[in-house]
């Protein structure tokens, strides 16, 4: 890491002039690897909030300057919608353990087939538990993308933008809507232009109809929606997800989307006759977040989606209300010949994280002593996740995401063959899924349908953020991530 401005500027001098207020690139062969990755550690390790702001305002100056800066899928989605394109599912993939050599792994797999329609994600959540906060995770997927040669529009969406029902159903209910916005706003200074709402936890399906059942739901969605109208960036359309239902209960059905649909828009109306809506609509067809479970803490295989539901609901999001299609989350833990069934039934989004945490935690290069160390940390520090039922190999299958941020910067310090051997891995697992899932050539697609819009990049911003820290309650989050 660099331990001095003075180092970090003098070290990028034969990339780019560092400024006060600004950063100009000078000479692309200037930028070498092993500069990128000590930028990377910097934002996300540095002895201090300027050392750490800095390092991630020179990347994303750089990555801009190299024509990579954060983007809005909307647009793509509305040319779904209208029927332009398709034929692909858009993975959204969230980034949990060892970001930096995931990050790369992933933009390897794009690069190799020319795709542009990748989604990189982290919800509420992941923030805490593993420790990255928006800023800090954007940053690093940027320095991912200079590392690897990437160019275009990055895609960062903020996964499960989630209400928690005990805490809204509490006299905490105000506080509980005030962090919901504080992290809306976060994440969209961040360069977060994608935000999936999931007020799906309060649909009451006690209520004897469906539009008192989403009563609630689409209130709060219109709401939110309304409020990241107000704050998304001048020429950003922030691409704005709803969710009909809490994915892991009840499968989703055409009348509860037309009441979700119909609702949401009356309400957004009501707060601003010109608001653009939604881009796309979640729902459950038979998936549970992290998958289900045996005694001996594998997976299962044999999950049957509703796949059926999924085509239907995803031809009605686009035919009745001009959405890119419906979103498929919690699917990583599928098997492998379910996934190219997703572009087949047009669902125009899928959520993937936990086989990846997974192959990380599983492979035969992570070293045993350190692995052992996290599943000791896990039964003292982890007992929330610890359920009466529970053998010891699903409590550890179901908390051990929760190490993830406590071991974070050794999981990043592994020797390089370590995290060479795993980054293969990882990215022969997303080039299969990518092939899967048909995104092969949307770079194209891409470039033609989606506007970026240059947003001032402000170092002082990124210091004030990266004074931030992670609190004890995020760190014991409950919420979903898939």
């Amino acid at each position: 890491m660099f331990t001095s401005i003075k180092e970090m500027t003098d070290a990028v001098a034969p990339a780019a002039t560092v400024l006060s207020d600004r950063v100009s690139a000078t000479s692309a062969a200037g930028l070498s690897a092993e500069l990128v990755d000590r930028l990377a550690w910097t934002a996300a390790f540095g002895a201090d909030a300027e050392l750490k702001g800095t390092a991630r305002w020179i990347i994303r100056s750089l990555a801009a300057a190299r024509g990579v800066r954060p983007a809005s899928i909307h647009d793509l989605y509305m040319a779904m919608g209208r029927g332009a394109i398709g034929g692909f599912t858009v993975p959204a993939i969230n980034v949990r353990a060892m970001s930096y050599d995931t990050a790369r792994a992933v933009i390897r797999a794009a690069r190799k087939i020319d795709a542009g329609a990748f989604i990189f994600e982290i919800a509420r959540s992941e923030i805490g538990y593993t420790e990255q906060r928006p800023h800090e995770y954007a940053a690093i997927l940027f320095a991912a993308a200079l590392r690897e040669g990437f160019s275009g529009p990055l895609f960062i969406q903020g996964d499960h933008v989630q209400t928690n029902a005990k805490k809204y159903n509490s006299p905490e209910r105000d506080k509980e809507l005030d962090i919901l916005r504080a992290l809306i706003k976060e994440e969209i200074a961040a360069g977060f232009y994608n935000i999936d709402i999931d007020t799906s936890t309060l649909v009451d399906l006690d209520k004897p109809t469906l539009d008192e059942q989403q009563e609630v739901n689409v209130t709060l969605a219109a709401d939110f929606a309304a409020f990241i109208r107000a704050h998304e960036p001048q020429g950003v359309t922030v691409s704005v997800g709803g969710e009909i239902g809490e994915v892991g209960g009840k499968n989703s059905d055409v009348h509860e989307l037309h009441a979700y649909m119909t609702g949401f828009n009356r309400k957004l109306k009501e707060r601003g006759a010109d608001l653009i809506g939604l881009s796309k609509i979640s729902v459950q067809t038979g998936t549970a977040h992290g998958g289900f479970i045996n005694a001996d803490g594998t997976v299962r295989t044999d999950v049957k989606i509703d796949l059926v539901t999924l085509e239907e609901l995803s031809r009605l999001a686009r035919t009745e209300y001009g959405l890119g299609g419906a979103v498929q989350h919690g699917a990583s833990t599928l098997p492998a010949e379910a996934f190219d069934n997703f572009p087949r039934v047009g669902a125009c989004e899928i959520h993937l994280a936990t086989d990846f945490q997974n192959m990380v935690y599983d492979h035969p290069a992570l070293p045993a002593d350190l692995k052992a160390e996290m599943y000791a940390w896990l039964r003292e520090n982890a007992t929330e996740e610890r359920k009466p039922k529970d053998t010891e190999e699903q409590f550890i299958y179901k908390a051990r995401k929760k190490a993830i941020g406590p071991f974070k910067r050794r999981l990043w310090g592994m020797s390089e063959d370590v995290r060479t051997a795993i980054g293969r891995s990882l990215e022969e697992r997303f080039a299969f899924l990518m092939k899967q899932l048909n995104i092969g050539g949307t770079a194209a697609a891409v470039g033609t349908h989606v506007t970026v819009t240059p947003v001032p990049l402000s170092r002082e911003a990124e210091i004030v953020a990266a004074g931030g820290t992670i609190t004890a309650a995020e760190r014991k989050a409950e919420g979903l991530a898939d």
